[in-house]
């Protein structure tokens, strides 16, 4: 890989990661799929890559068999690297312009029943400030269907529990408003005033404090959540793979199947676009075929 290559990778990184704002992981991922391009390309000049070089590229990766996902993100990565490029006026035309990604075999969400979710939460242990924190968390997970990222980001000031509201930001930074139960309310305001402060005895409620934190007082990162729920999937059995994501959906799905729009539910996803959603009226959908099948004398 030339100099020149490794220059625009790096203004590359910066402007997704600054002027995109894209998340930390999609920065990290789309820079390593541009930097493996690269040194495939070897020395070759990056301004004279042409669309079969490209393709040449695509071809050359399915060798390691990666899966759809895998191989649409790296095409994206691509599209996304030559479309900088032609902005800022590094090359005269967008070489990858005719490229388009594989169709994505469509998959239904997993998600949990209600009863499932008072399994799971009935087998969390409370007898310890960090096992009350934790219960606290997936109570809101299933209350409001925030990312588990969004949930690590949140700070008092975005809290606003008397209206049962709470302010997070989503991917690309957008803003929404969450609601929040009276149960999921009554377990954070409980953590807030007894378990955080024996978390870390020190620790601040100021406007711009996280609000779940872990023993040494910093935020509570994403991994000790699904460390957290791993733990209690080892004691349920329940033949579900379950992460905090399924949190997410089991609150989609139950908002749907119990009449909800589809489009106040696309507002409190935080979906940019509808069809997002619609996956979870599949799922409701399945639900409906089951209990036919269930309840009908005729049906089979």
């Amino acid at each position: 890989m030339n100099e020149s290559s490794k220059k625009y990778l790096q203004e590359f990184k910066l402007y997704i990661e600054i002027e995109r704002n894209f998340s930390k992981h999609t920065v990290i991922a789309y820079s390593s799929d541009i930097l493996s391009f690269l040194v495939w390309l070897n020395d070759r000049d990056i301004k004279e890559v042409t669309y079969p070089i490209i393709r040449d590229y695509l071809s050359y990766i399915q060798q390691f068999n990666y899966s759809k996902t895998t191989t649409a993100r790296k095409i994206a990565s691509l599209r996304t690297f030559y479309r900088f490029l032609y902005r800022e006026k590094v090359i005269e035309s967008n070489p990858a312009l005719g490229v388009h990604s594989p169709k994505k075999n469509k998959t239904l969400p997993e998600f949990l029943t209600e009863n499932e979710i008072e399994q799971v939460l009935n087998n969390l242990k409370m007898d310890s400030p960090a096992g009350y924190r934790n219960r606290a968390i997936l109570e809101l997970l299933y209350a409001t269907g925030m990312r588990i990222s969004e949930l690590s980001s949140l700070n008092f000031e975005n809290l606003n529990l008397e209206e049962n509201e709470i302010k997070v930001f989503g991917k690309g930074a957008k803003e929404r408003i969450v609601l929040v139960s009276e149960r999921a309310k009554k377990f954070v305001e409980n953590y807030i005033k007894t378990a955080r402060l024996l978390i870390f005895k020190n620790a601040k409620s100021e406007p711009n404090s996280p609000v779940f934190i872990n023993k040494t007082g910093y935020r509570l990162q994403p991994q000790s959540v699904r460390i957290a729920i791993k733990e209690v999937m080892e004691k349920v059995e329940l033949p579900k793979h379950v992460t905090p994501h399924v949190f997410r959906h089991s609150f989609a799905t139950k908002l749907l199947e119990n009449g909800a729009d589809l489009r106040v539910v696309q507002e409190l996803l935080g979906h940019s676009s509808i069809s997002n959603t619609q996956i979870y009226t599949h799922v409701s959908m399945e639900r409906l075929k089951q209990s036919y099948n269930l309840a009908h004398p005729r049906a089979n």
